[in-house]
């Protein structure tokens, strides 16, 4: 079981949600908040071993923990059942016959099983396998278990160690029970296997390791062995709580340093550039321009980011017969990943150059109390989900601008657990502020930005909440944290242009609202990181008439 992040409040609209494969179950929230440090440093997730006996409660234990902590973050109860070894045609006829012993040490791959909650603990994508009872075999997809305890290796990837301490008659009466319903064995056979096999594995291997448990736990009526354990995770995901994103603006104040610079690199200043960029920036540019514009500025990025990446020698003949030294133009290796929604416009850029790219997409958006982002929907191309495979995949990442770098953190993260080199990622953005160079660049190196424009200003501004409306930052994209605050006394007036003054009297034009007054008591607020100039909302823009 493990989380890396703070639940949310009781009083959150953001209730978990399980899916169940087996006895393997994923909780999660509406939204994984970070789970790295600013430097980009994976925080290690808390880990729960769960040990008892077969039919001891183990199961029900992590689940009743799960629902006593309400509003979680991800977490993940794993089953050991899932790391039986693989089994021939011979063990499998056994395993019909109940004459097959699945209670020694020797039946789980424990290697198997370390390898993959060493990984999860880390925040690493890894392949679980699944187990069937009814046919004794294992398939891929995507910690509890009797042996939960007893290898070394497996304790030292714990936070807690819990043992269920149940009633031997209790967990047999069980294990009839769930044998003859779930797995359609007839009583006799379960009876055998028991006495030969189970009880024995019992009494040498599982009760002795309730000796390495922090906390033992009854196997029946157990609800204040739950409540306690349940009040200590939640100050253990209290502590793990991370909060970064002002922290990021205030560590990135100082100027880029040289080879933060040669980091990004800055498509060709042309006229025809500069053309393309006001025409963007203009408050007054009507959608259909703004889009027409934005796919040629996106087709220009990629074409630029595309420009650099190695390619491999390749000696061609011609149509008239000659020879010809080239290069070999396989894209196969390449993979786009737009952060939605502000990404999407460079989807149709990047399919100009490349017809065929793969796309995946993450959906990162601002948490509405804290303004910290959330991962809320992941869906990587095919390539990605083995990390032996993402492990030779080119990557380009799109969003139309980065702000305070808090999104496009979240994202190379996710990709570097997923296998993918940092070396291997490219971030493509129309626009990006100072201070994301540098909060990208001290996490992350080797991430190549490639841009039109490296704006210098980010402030944190007022932006009215209007009821059925977004304007401009409040719908809250993932690199511009907006968060809701009080209600607000003071009045805002929009200017003619769409834009409109801030309390300390600032402009700030996002094309939206023009000719509005908010009168005292009637609106609530949300602050957001704004760049400047920058181009207000694209998303909007783009994607609303």
């Amino acid at each position: 079981m493990g989380g890396g992040a703070k639940p949310h409040s009781r009083r959150s609209t953001m209730s978990p949600r399980a899916s169940f494969r087996g006895k393997n179950v994923v909780m999660a929230s509406r939204g994984r908040a970070p789970w790295y440090t600013p430097d980009g440093q994976s925080v290690p997730a808390y880990v729960i071993g769960i040990a008892g006996g077969s039919s001891s409660g183990k199961t029900s234990v992590a689940r009743a923990i799960c629902k006593g902590l309400n509003n979680i973050p991800t977490v993940l109860i794993l089953s050991q059942d899932a790391f039986y070894k693989y089994h021939t045609q011979e063990d499998i006829q056994q395993a019909m016959n109940n004459d097959f012993d699945f209670d020694h040490p020797d039946s789980i791959d424990m290697e198997l099983f370390s390898q993959c909650l060493h990984d999860l603990k880390q925040g690493r994508a890894t392949q679980i396998p699944v187990y069937s009872f009814q046919q004794h075999r294992k398939s891929l997809d995507l910690m509890e278990g009797i042996m939960a305890l007893q290898a070394a290796e497996m304790r030292e990837l714990y936070d807690l160690k819990v043992y269920v301490n149940c009633d031997s008659d209790l967990m047999l009466a069980r294990r009839i029970r769930r044998d003859t319903v779930e797995r359609g064995r007839d009583v006799n056979g379960i009876l055998d296997q028991y006495l030969r096999f189970v009880k024995s594995s019992y009494d040498n291997f599982v009760q002795p390791s309730s000796k390495y448990a922090d906390i033992i736990v009854p196997g029946h009526h157990n609800d204040t062995a739950i409540e306690l354990l349940v009040t200590h995770l939640q100050k253990q995901l209290d502590a793990r709580s991370l909060r970064f994103r002002r922290e990021l603006v205030e560590l990135d104040s100082m100027a880029p340093t040289p080879s933060e610079v040669l980091s990004v690199q800055l498509i060709p200043q042309t006229s025809q550039l500069l053309g393309i960029m006001t025409i963007l920036r203009n408050a007054n540019t009507k959608r259909g321009e703004f889009v027409f514009y934005a796919d040629r500025l996106s087709t220009l990025i990629v074409e630029a980011a595309l420009a650099d990446l190695l390619r491999q020698p390749k000696d061609i003949r011609t149509a008239n017969g000659v020879s010809f030294h080239g290069v070999d133009g396989d894209d196969s290796n390449i993979v786009g990943v737009s952060i939605l929604r502000s990404g999407g416009p460079f989807a149709n850029g990047l399919r100009r150059v490349i017809r065929d790219v793969p796309l995946g997409s993450m959906l990162i958006q601002s948490e509405p109390k804290s303004g910290e982002p959330l991962l809320l929907n992941l869906k990587l191309p095919l390539s990605l989900h083995s990390r032996e495979k993402a492990g030779s995949m080119q990557v380009l990442l799109l969003d139309s601008q980065m702000g305070t770098g808090a999104a496009a953190l979240m994202a190379i993260r996710v990709l570097l657990d997923h296998g993918v080199p940092e070396s291997n990622i490219t971030f493509l953005t129309f626009l990006v502020s100072r201070y994301a160079v540098h909060s990208v660049h001290r996490a992350f190196p080797s991430v190549r930005i490639v841009t039109a424009a490296v704006d210098d200003e980010l402030d944190e501004v007022r932006l009215p909440i209007m009821p059925g409306h977004t304007l401009g930052e409040v719908s809250a994209d993932g690199d511009f944290g907006a968060r809701v605050v009080a209600m607000h006394d003071d009045v805002i007036d929009f200017d003619s242009d769409g834009g409109f003054d801030t309390p300390t009297g600032d402009a700030l034009g996002n094309g939206l609202g023009a000719g509005l007054r908010f009168s005292r008591g009637e609106r609530k607020e949300k602050l957001a990181w704004v760049v400047r100039p920058g181009m207000g909302h694209i998303g909007d823009r783009y994607y609303l008439a």
